[in-house]
């Protein structure tokens, strides 16, 4: 008896057409189910394996599959299509992950985007790493494992990071756009926020934080402000997330790993913008700086991620480099590709 062959359910995503979204179900958490969910790029839709001795040909002569996987950062979710785009049109498979209780993995019963430990997403990973292996072979006939190279920004620059260290061989490059390696200021502010924090992450982990809220970056983003994107109201509101005392222990866990240096072995590149203004409300100057992450100081922990890191600025950019005026995203998209040439896998 034939064993029916039960393919993955790919679905129409959000940003229409040339994109596809997978629910990954992952282990059950306190709150309930739990699922992360995989956005590929559709691409020109070409065969690449051709006739049956083609395919054959093919596999045994071809080159690994080059993959673009992509992670977002803290109250968000993937919405950068034009990027997808540029890699798609140089030659890269893209994808995308929304991380559990993001974007569009977020349920109604979950608390938007905590954790009380960031190894936790290392099951996300896995997760979209083996549909992307599976799915690359089902669309081009090949059977050599694709590498991938992980692009990521601000918290899932982090979260990427520490995944990197402790999963030695697995990517040709991390790419870390507007990593949040550091909390803002200092080192010395973070031990003594850590020891403000922590007692609250004993007792009331999820109770959310009384602080100022600051929608100024949200505000050079968004097309119904001053920016130019279309953003999902649920997905990345406009007051971010609720900040909540475990989820700031975990955060900070981390940041201590990055400052005790970390031994990343893929090459590393981490893109920053040319300096830094933090505050609360809109300004004008908003649109060229980056009003989230302290940039110099992110420079300085970059280095230390491992012995092949290099640091790119661009004056004009604000926190996500991909979502920056025209001009400034157009010579990172060409400073990607570069990169990712001169380290195919």
């Amino acid at each position: 008896m034939r064993i029916p062959v039960v393919l993955p359910l790919w679905r129409e995503d959000a940003l229409g057409d040339r994109f596809e979204s997978l629910e990954l179900p992952l282990a059950a958490d306190d709150e309930g189910p739990v699922a992360a969910t995989l956005v590929r790029h559709t691409g020109p839709g070409r065969d690449l394996a051709g006739t049956a001795a083609a395919a054959q040909a093919a596999r045994d002569t071809r080159a690994p599959e080059k993959v673009v996987l992509y992670l977002h950062g803290w109250a968000d979710y993937f919405l950068q299509a034009e990027l997808a785009d540029h890699l798609v049109a140089s030659g890269f498979h893209f994808y995308a992950l929304d991380l559990r209780k993001f974007g569009r993995s977020l349920r109604e019963w979950q608390t938007p985007g905590y954790t009380a430990d960031l190894a936790v997403y290392d099951e996300d990973i896995a997760a979209a790493l083996a549909a992307i292996g599976s799915d690359i072979a089902g669309r081009t006939g090949g059977s050599t494992a694709p590498t991938v190279h992980l692009l990521a920004h601000s918290l899932g620059g982090l979260v990427a990071a520490l995944w990197a260290d402790r999963n030695p061989g697995k990517l040709g490059t991390l790419i870390l756009n507007a990593p949040w390696l550091e909390l803002q200021g200092s080192s010395l502010i973070r031990n003594i926020a850590m020891h403000l924090v922590e007692p609250l992450a004993r007792t009331d982990p999820r109770r959310p934080l009384l602080l100022p809220s600051m929608p100024g970056y949200w505000d050079s983003v968004s097309g119904t402000a001053h920016g130019e994107w279309v953003l999902d109201p649920v997905w990345r509101p406009r007051e971010a997330f609720p900040v909540r005392p475990g989820w700031t222990k975990a955060v900070m866990a981390g940041h201590a790993a990055v400052a005790q240096r970390l031994d990343v072995k893929a090459p590393v590149l981490v893109m920053l913008s040319g300096r830094t203004r933090i505050q609360a409300e809109w300004s004008e100057e908003l649109m060229d700086v980056d009003a989230v992450i302290d940039v110099e100081e992110t420079a300085r922990r970059a280095l230390g991620l491992g012995r092949r890191a290099a640091v790119f600025r661009y004056p004009g950019a604000i926190h996500d480099i991909f979502l920056s005026r025209r001009a400034v995203r157009q010579e990172a998209y060409d400073d990607l590709v570069l990169w990712l040439s001169l380290y195919p896998g």
